[in-house]
């Protein structure tokens, strides 16, 4: 929106600002989170209070997009009730637009570019000020939850602290500890990655620590460990919550000593690594039912950062769908505005990692792919794809159809196609899938029997 300009009616607002008598403690402050003003941050006793860049508001904004007049907030023992005041620009709550509000605790408000929060008076949450870029590493997003943590990470990145990724899977946990270590002193290191969810239990300690030639059946050589690997540099243990019980003391043992002994020898080396650990998994639940030590949680997570699954960012989702068109050399008319509008309305159960993955395989399908969609089900007509009906022109898809409906015949189709070709890479490994998908294993398997599909555990 355009910065707004002076009303022709200003004067009238001059006085409209003074405040209605005050009295009372104090129930909530004021935090300004980005904007001209970030970092400021008001205690609100009960009362009336005008925001606006004219110099009777209560609180004068340096913002020019804000209006004179632009937002009251009273605070009552209810709670608070934002009204805007005639806005040029308007005033809007986590995205949507609203003239008269009331405000439940930790709400955010935007005002032209400056966003606002609500805290209640004794609340211990740390209000983290956004940072200004929308990209961390690989990690892309404009929303307040994801450049929070941009700010986090920016952060703790120029130290040398171990870090906890948290996040549920296909959120970027990958790419975020990648570039925690390119942005870090450490960055003319190697990075090692060790995923402990894919490596069998028995070779765990192996690729971990290393082993000495002799010291198990197949130790032919010695073979040097991942966090010899990584010496100078980072090693990223992604699945950490993954990590079995009886190796979890040896994992403490590096991270308060930085000492690691291979498998079959007798002497420790000392290694110089910073550790970063990632996780879908609630770990301090875990610690609770006895599954992983607490000790070594605290440990890990020295420092913490959570990644916010896709679904409470959906504002991301043009800038996440147009960074994976140019990633594969594709301009941003590669999709259509119905593909897009449909992209943006999905709850994305496997997060980022399962866009990128419906965003190329559209792509790569091309306008008029229509793959086999198999015999229909009994009483219901045949669709099609994803592909088909979001990139084709003559797809079977009508474009008459109510929207509910047509999205949900698009991602029925999709969900097929994509299932049936996902356990045909996977050779019907369900658990193989389930990793390559970045969907949980519970979940994949209801979308099979939702589909008629099957799969096995396997080796």
């Amino acid at each position: 929106m355009a910065p707004h300009e002076e009303d022709e009616d200003s004067e009238q607002f001059e006085t409209a600002s003074i405040p209605v008598h005050r009295t009372g403690s104090v129930r909530v402050k004021l935090v300004f989170l980005s904007g001209p003003d970030a970092g400021r941050s008001h205690a609100l006793v009960a009362g009336k209070y005008v925001l606006g860049t004219a110099p009777a508001c209560d609180f004068i904004l340096k913002d020019r997009a804000v209006s004179r007049q632009h937002l009251s907030l009273e605070v009552g023992e209810k709670g608070v009730l934002a009204r805007d005041m005639g806005s040029r620009n308007g005033s809007f709550c986590e995205g949507m637009r609203f003239t008269e509000l009331e405000l439940r605790p930790g709400a955010v408000l935007k005002l032209g570019t400056t966003e606002l929060k609500i805290v209640p008076e004794d609340s211990r949450e740390r209000v983290i000020p956004p940072s200004s870029s929308t990209r961390f590493g690989a990690l892309v997003g404009g929303s307040r939850k994801m450049r929070e943590a941009f700010t986090v990470l920016e952060r703790l990145a120029s130290g040398d602290a171990d870090v906890l990724i948290q996040g549920e899977t296909g959120t970027g946990k990958e790419g975020c500890a990648e570039g925690i270590h390119v942005a870090s002193k450490r960055s003319q290191g190697p990075f090692v990655i060790v995923d402990l969810a894919g490596i069998a239990p028995s070779l765990i300690e192996s690729e971990l620590f290393g082993h000495v030639k002799g010291a198990f059946t197949g130790a032919h050589t010695d073979r040097a460990g991942a966090f010899e690997r990584a010496n100078g540099g980072t090693v990223f243990l992604d699945e950490v919550g993954e990590l079995p019980p009886d190796i979890q003391p040896r994992l403490l043992r590096v991270l308060e000593r930085r000492q690691v002994k291979r498998v079959g020898a007798n002497d420790y080396r000392t290694v110089d690594v910073r550790v970063v650990a990632a996780t879908h998994v609630d770990l301090e639940g875990a610690v609770k039912a006895g599954r992983f030590r607490e000790d070594l949680f605290h440990r890990l997570a020295v420092l913490r950062v959570t990644l916010p699954p896709l679904r409470e960012r959906p504002d991301d989702i043009p800038l996440l769908v147009d960074t994976v068109l140019e990633r594969m050399g594709r301009p941003p008319s590669a999709l259509s505005e119905q593909t897009r509008a449909l992209l943006a309305q999905y709850p994305w159960p496997g997060n980022v990692r399962e866009l990128r993955n419906v965003v190329e395989r559209v792509v790569n399908l091309g306008e008029e792919a229509l793959p086999d969609m198999g015999p229909a089900p009994a009483g219901k007509p045949r669709q099609p794809s994803a592909a088909s009906a979001a990139g084709a022109p003559n797809a079977m898809l009508e474009l008459d159809l109510p929207f509910k409906e047509a999205k949900e015949r698009l991602i029925e189709g999709f969900e097929r196609d994509y299932l049936k070709g996902l356990l045909e890479r996977c050779e019907g490994n369900v658990s193989r899938a389930s990793r390559e998908a970045g969907i949980d294993r519970v979940y994949l398997r209801k979308l099979l029997k939702k589909h008629g599909l099957h799969g096995h555990d396997g080796p």
